[in-house]
């Protein structure tokens, strides 16, 4: 180790630093830079007295520092309108530069169900259970989402088709904010645009005012037909409440109903 140091530094300051920095014991009288390859090491004595080749110490080399808000929206809708499959869209996002919320994230959670059902469910994002088993819909929440479908003769496993617009768990399950929805939103519009549902469902405030681009609140929008336009094609889209907010508020239920009936009537006709 270097102990170069200024005259005017205290010696005593000097070996305090060493000490607290785990330099307790001088096992030379001369410097050695260990990290030099033109310079020999000295054998160094083991615990039975012999002497034993040294080895040198690996040098770390810095990682480039990352960007924590990721690649940003541009290089999104780049990335997702290059994918013309579903698989080449989930492969894109997994090695996309989700910046700091994808780093925190376990999983990625990008879709389950059946790809190209009748039926396509946009949630708003993933919470500790979703990220621990990396799909949308899980714990008390997608128990529920799962009844209500299979009121109307629906189900993940036969013909509808489960997302969300985020696909990373935010730190804390902190609302993302709108820099991380726009980074979010190209993926999610590639991802309906690919699947081609009859009828998109957005389940939740953050899904439907992302995606219809819209301040009113879920409970205005709610039950109410849109239409959403991507890469040229025409979508129906019911906004309903998210199936988290029916478990805290079930009197909201009777209207959720309402909204699942008037979906099987679409999807019928």
């Amino acid at each position: 180790m270097n102990t170069e140091y200024n005259s005017n530094d205290d010696p005593l300051a000097l070996l305090a630093w060493h000490i607290a920095m785990g330099v307790d014991e001088a096992i030379s009288e001369e410097t050695i830079n260990r990290f030099n390859t033109d310079i020999p090491l000295p054998a160094v004595p083991n615990q039975q007295g012999k002497p034993q080749k040294t080895q040198r110490p690996t040098p770390v080399v810095a990682r480039p520092a990352q960007a924590t808000s990721g690649a940003g929206a541009e290089v999104a809708r780049k990335t997702a309108s290059a994918c013309n499959t579903i698989g080449e869209l989930k492969e894109a996002l997994e090695g996309f530069d989700g910046g700091l919320l994808k780093r925190s994230a376990k999983n990625t959670v990008f879709a389950d169900g059946v790809e190209g059902a009748p039926l396509m469910l946009i949630g708003d994002l993933p919470g500790s259970e979703e990220d621990h088993v990396g799909q949308p819909f899980v714990g008390d929440a997608g128990q529920l989402l799962d009844k209500m479908l299979a009121a109307i003769s629906f189900s993940r496993a036969e013909n509808a088709y489960l997302s969300n617009i985020v696909p990373w768990r935010p730190l804390g399950n902190s609302k993302p904010n709108s820099d991380i929805l726009e980074m979010c939103k190209p993926f999610v519009e590639r991802h309906i645009a690919l699947a081609q549902p009859k009828v998109l469902v957005l389940m939740g405030g953050i899904a439907t005012k992302t995606l219809l681009k819209t301040d009113d609140s879920i409970s205005r929008q709610r039950g109410k037909w849109k239409k959403l336009t991507l890469y040229d094609t025409v979508f129906d889209v019911m906004p309903m409440l998210h199936p988290s907010y029916l478990l805290s508020q079930p009197l909201q239920k009777r209207s959720a109903w309402h909204d699942l009936l008037a979906i099987k009537e679409k999807l019928s006709s």
